[in-house]
């Protein structure tokens, strides 16, 4: 199975949900929830995680995170392995508590940050677990329309700022932008995201494309960077290569090779074919050429002005 994709930086912003393993639940108790909140308060306080909303449902979770330290994996190993650690140790169990990794999809926070809270909030009204949201007690919509004592850990200023300057004013209008919905067909934001993906404005994917997976070599068992990395074609980088390298058109097809399998996006078949060898061949020829450039400086110069021409 793929790995998902993790895109971090400073300051980001993620819907993560995980569930438990086999369906079956990972809150049993009101304890059980009371500890999760208290790993989810340790993980600001050691990591510096920021958690904008919050609903723990039976056998899943939504939360609403801002990494300020670029540390989104660090921050999820800190909650599910010590939640994990507890449950198993109170239940005298062993073994996996979570269904794999957490799943998290990098959000444009400007444009979704208000829309996705809405959507974390009212699943226990979707799923028929009440009524109305501010029923349910183990979500951060009590805080929001100041139904709950101020919980520390809990950034409830970003999102109500959309709303007003003013807390009880800016609360009491995104009651209403929450509970308009109540009983109304309504669009899913994560719907069409599949695996671990963006979810944001044409000019805020091209922005990550380009800062954070642009350099990144292509790893060919994360297939999500295929939806947004723009990736050279094979041709432009054969012809990249001859013009740096026209004295020396063998290691220009080496090198063409090489940029070709690690930056392409192409399959080795498909490398393979347009350079009429096979997918060995394609490998080898990677491999000897990582080694030339590990020991000469003036071949790496030409394949970093090869790279440059093609921005890659």
């Amino acid at each position: 199975m793929a790995r998902p994709l993790r895109i971090t930086y400073p300051g980001a912003f993620y819907h993560v949900t995980s569930r438990g393993n086999e369906q079956k639940d990972l809150f049993k108790s009101q304890r059980d929830r009371e500890k999760f909140l208290e790993y989810l308060e340790s993980a600001t306080e050691r990591y510096g995680a920021v958690f904008h909303a919050y609903c723990l449902l039976s056998n899943h979770y939504h939360l609403l995170i801002e990494t300020p330290e670029g540390n989104l994996s660090q921050i999820m190993r800190h909650i599910n392995g010590a939640y994990t650690t507890y449950f198993n140790v109170k239940r005298k169990r062993a073994g996996h508590l979570f269904q794999g990794r957490f799943r998290a999809i990098l959000v444009e926070a400007d444009e979704y940050a208000t829309v996705l809270s809405r959507y974390i909030h009212l699943n226990p009204v979707r799923a028929g677990m009440v009524a109305r949201p501010e029923d349910y007690r183990w979500s951060s919509y009590r805080s929001y329309i100041g139904q709950k004592t101020e919980i520390e850990w809990l950034k409830i200023d970003y999102i109500l700022g959309y709303f007003g300057n003013r807390g009880k004013d800016a609360g009491k209008k995104y009651r209403t932008f929450v509970e308009e919905l109540i009983g109304q067909e309504y669009d899913n934001p994560l719907h069409g995201i599949s695996g671990t993906a963006i979810l944001g404005t044409s000019g805020f994917v091209e922005m990550v494309t380009a800062t954070y997976l642009a350099a990144r070599e292509v790893d060919r068992a994360v297939p999500e960077i295929r939806q947004y990395k723009v990736f050279p074609e094979p041709e432009e980088i054969q012809k990249a290569a001859s013009s740096v390298m026209e004295e020396n058109e063998k290691l220009a097809r080496q090198v063409a090779m090489y940029l070709c399998h690690k930056y392409s996006g192409k399959k080795l078949r498909e490398i393979g074919n347009l350079f009429g060898v096979g997918e060995t061949a394609i490998a080898e020829s990677r491999r000897l050429l990582t080694r030339k450039l590990d020991q000469n400086k003036k071949l790496c110069e030409k394949v970093e002005k090869v790279k440059a021409m093609l921005k890659i």
